[in-house]
This record gives C-alpha cells, structure tokens and sequence, in this order.
C-alpha cells in the first residue's frame, strides 16, 4: 500500500524548490548564466518540440549526468550556471529539483506548469529532430 503519493510528494518538494513563473522563464531564454534543461523523454521531445536553446537531460539519468563522481557526469552541469529545469506539467520538474537539491547541487529552479504552461502562453518552441537508430540504418 502506498503511503505517501505523487500529488504529495510534488507539494513537499515544492515546498522547499524555487518554482520559476512561465513568464519569467521565459526571460531567462538565452541568458548566458542560465541552463534550461528539459528532462522530458525524448518521444515527447519529438512529438511536441522544446524550449528553444534547452539541453535535453532525461529524467531517468538527471542525477548521473549531474554528480561528478559518476561515470555518466557531463561537464555542462559542472560550470556554474543557474539551472532551470522542466517537464510536461511541473511535475517530474519539481521531484527532479528536489532531488538535485538533496545532492547540493545549486542554483536549481523548475518552471511551474512546465511545458504546458510554456505552450499555452504561446511561446516559441523549438523542433527537436529524430535521429535514426543504428538499427534502422542497418536495414537499408
């Protein structure tokens, strides 16, 4: 039996994460002490486009990429900068933030409403293209 569930969970991380306006997320596209990262699968990536200028970080190896001892550790997120994450609804955003927080990493921020709330405003949104598979590839 669960205990605790998601809407939970996302209330308490939210309690304790920076949460970022859509508005002035917005802002923040294209400052250069700012990272926007998108953690959304990439099928959603395709299927819906992102946040121009945003680096794709999937949620499932977010942590990897982020802690320097890792084997996975990607130098982007050793530089500094303000990182500002988001997913389709704010959700996934908000735990990943948290999460990210617990490790100290700093400054980390999450846009509330995510992706939708990105897309109703009307911004603009960025293509993201496919890549064909090896697998594919070999086949022709």
């Amino acid at each position: 039996m669960i205990t605790k569930g998601v809407k939970q969970l996302v209330a308490e991380a939210e309690a304790e994460i920076e949460t970022i306006e859509v508005e002035d997320a917005k802002a923040l596209v294209g400052d250069e002490d700012v990272v926007i990262v998108d953690i959304r699968d990439v099928r959603e990536l395709w299927r819906e486009g992102m946040i121009p200028g945003a680096l794709h970080a999937p949620r499932g190896m977010l942590e990897f990429w982020v802690d320097p001892e890792s084997p996975y550790h990607r130098e982007v997120f050793a530089n500094g900068k303000k990182f500002v994450l988001y997913c389709a609804g704010g959700f996934r955003s908000a735990l990943a933030t948290k999460a990210l927080q617990e490790m100290g990493f700093s400054p980390v921020a999450h846009i509330g409403g995510g992706f939708k709330a990105w897309q109703e405003a009307e911004y603009p949104i960025e293509e993201k293209e496919q890549k064909i598979q090896k697998s594919a590839e070999k086949e022709k």
